[in-house]
């Protein structure tokens, strides 16, 4: 079956992640995705790793999408985007303030092309806050949105998390916002999304805490604030597992399981109130109890008590895993041969969204796009000679 939205053609004016992230979700959803790029390409193909001299980083946001490497303070280059406004449906870009307009792609030059246009704009905060030009790479947000401040351990520095979190998230965002517009029939259509305040938005309860009773999180490492025991433990053998008994069943399912009943008849920890005001005492407590076995015997004896319990997977633990067989798609690639995708999580109507196109190579689609637009063969060739377009060599 074809994507549901198929037929609905995307000009991609992204760059980096939050913006690529969110056509990439549209184009595995059918739609037609057309990737612009500057001539020297987006700048995460230059991001390590590579592999064949294509970037890992690059490959994991921008599969379904044709690249058309497009000079835009060329005017022969503009009209090329022009044309391909004409023709599309949705438009998404990430430029830093000021740069859409100096480049002529801005909402009001493109919805005077196409009246019809969806425009969805990512940017790092809102446009006429004081902070607009701030730059916004995804480890500032998590500085300035208060995670990096309620992650890590107390008296430790502050911590990261390990990927783009928010860039994710505003780019998922995005997507919802130009499909709700689709669906709603509203053209033209003008959304912003300010990565700052999706990263606000995204916080949810952590925020809602301190609004709601004027106290700071603490900095718990692995532990949640609410919940007791509901963190990692270290076992005997040195690795890492998650017990998450996140209700007073649980907690009496644990105690009976590893032979300590009298914990949930303490009167220190037999409610999870209980457990929250007195976790000083009680972690302690399963520490020791924790070094007696490795961390495969934990989480087979408390997950056959109906426990909630998982091993802290390393990356190669998490793809030896035989359910992750569906998780991992591969795409044939004109350079790598066949290159390992993250699929979609979801199933529609059975069907498994997933885009069959590669991530482009650099101006691997430029000459095919410009036929499509109905550019002469002498035409594309003058394009190329000036540099308004870059093609990549046929193979």
């Amino acid at each position: 079956m074809g994507g549901p939205l198929e037929g609905v053609r995307v000009l991609d004016l992204s760059h980096t992640l939050a913006g690529p992230f969110a056509t990439m979700l549209l184009a595995d959803l059918g739609a037609d995705v057309v990737k612009v790029e500057p001539p020297g390409g987006d700048e995460t193909r230059t991001w390590a790793p590579h592999v064949g001299g294509e970037s890992a980083y690059f490959m994991s946001a921008n599969r379904g999408k044709r690249s058309i490497a497009v000079n835009l303070k060329d005017p022969l280059g503009r009209e090329v985007v022009y044309r391909l406004a004409r023709r599309s449906d949705v438009v998404i870009e990430n430029y830093r303030p000021g740069v859409r307009e100096k480049l002529g792609v801005d909402p009001e030059s493109l919805t005077r092309v196409n009246p019809r246009l969806v425009y969805v704009s990512v940017k790092g905060f809102r446009p006429g806050s004081s902070y607009e030009s701030r730059p916004a790479y995804d480890i500032i947000v998590q500085a300035m949105s208060g995670l990096m401040a309620t992650t890590g351990e107390e008296g430790r520095p502050p911590v990261r998390c390990s990927f783009a979190l928010f860039d994710i998230i505003t780019g998922a965002l995005a997507a919802l916002y130009a499909v709700s517009a689709l669906y709603a029939g509203r053209r033209p259509s003008y959304i912003e999304v300010p990565l700052f305040d999706a990263a606000v938005f995204a916080m949810s309860y952590i925020p809602m805490m301190y609004l709601l009773t004027g106290r700071k999180p603490r900095r718990m490492g692995s532990a949640h604030p609410s919940i007791v025991p509901y963190q990692a433990f270290q076992a005997g053998d040195g690795r890492w597992f998650i017990l998450a008994a996140a209700n007073d069943r649980h907690w009496r399912r644990f105690a009976e399981a590893v032979g300590r009943p009298e914990l949930a008849e303490d009167e220190r920890f037999a409610t999870n109130p209980d457990r929250v005001r007195n976790r000083h005492l009680l972690i302690p407590i399963l520490e020791e109890l924790f070094r007696g076995r490795s961390r495969d015997e934990w989480v087979r004896l408390l997950s056959q008590a109906g426990v909630p319990v998982a091993p802290v997977y390393e990356l190669d633990e998490l793809f030896s895993d035989p359910y992750t067989g569906e998780i991992v798609e591969e795409l044939p690639h004109p350079k790598l041969g066949r290159v390992k995708q993250l699929a979609e999580p979801a199933r529609i109507d059975g069907w498994k969204p997933m885009s069959t196109r590669h991530p482009p190579l650099l101006g691997e689609h430029t000459v095919e796009i410009l036929e499509e637009l109905g550019y002469s063969r002498g035409e594309i060739e003058e394009l190329i000679r000036r540099g308004a377009v870059v093609a990549a060599e046929r193979r």
